[in-house]
């Protein structure tokens, strides 16, 4: 099994903020949790407003806490709005059912951690993620067909 490191973690985050370049988007936060929910990696672009880090960290979270993307919970909000709501709940606010936060896999398939990205519109911050996330050789699981 692949493990997320510092070294690729930056890598990742640097490789979705070069999407970010290419899109023109506004200013980025990227952050990075291993497959325990863990923090590794949290940049925050010049400019990104305040709460950007915290809602970067919950997208992620609540995707490697869920094991599915935050557009899949997006999903399962318009669904069962009750059980996201104690879902939210039980996590103490730390998930953030948008588009956004991105389930790592490595080869294999397997859960590694995830990558959430705040700043821009929801999809847009996806968008970011997942180029990242291929860029560096990793699968990245939106929620969509891998």
């Amino acid at each position: 099994m692949t493990m997320l490191t510092l070294e690729n973690s930056i890598s990742i985050t640097q490789s979705a903020l070069a999407k970010s370049a290419e899109l023109n988007t506004a200013p980025l936060t990227v952050a990075i949790l291993d497959q325990g929910g863990r923090l590794i990696s949290l940049q925050r672009q010049d400019g990104a407003s305040m709460m950007r880090p915290e809602i970067a960290i919950a997208k992620a979270w609540g995707a490697v806490a869920m094991g599915k993307s935050s557009r899949s919970l997006a999903s399962d909000a318009l669904e069962r709005p009750a059980f996201v709501s104690a879902l939210n709940t039980l996590a103490h606010g730390n998930i953030i059912p948008v588009p956004g936060g991105v389930l790592i896999r490595d080869l294999e398939e397997q859960v590694i951690g995830a990558i959430g990205i705040s700043g821009d519109t929801s999809d847009i911050d996806e968008l970011c993620a997942v180029a990242g996330v291929q860029q560096e050789g990793l699968l990245a699981d939106a929620g969509l067909p891998l």
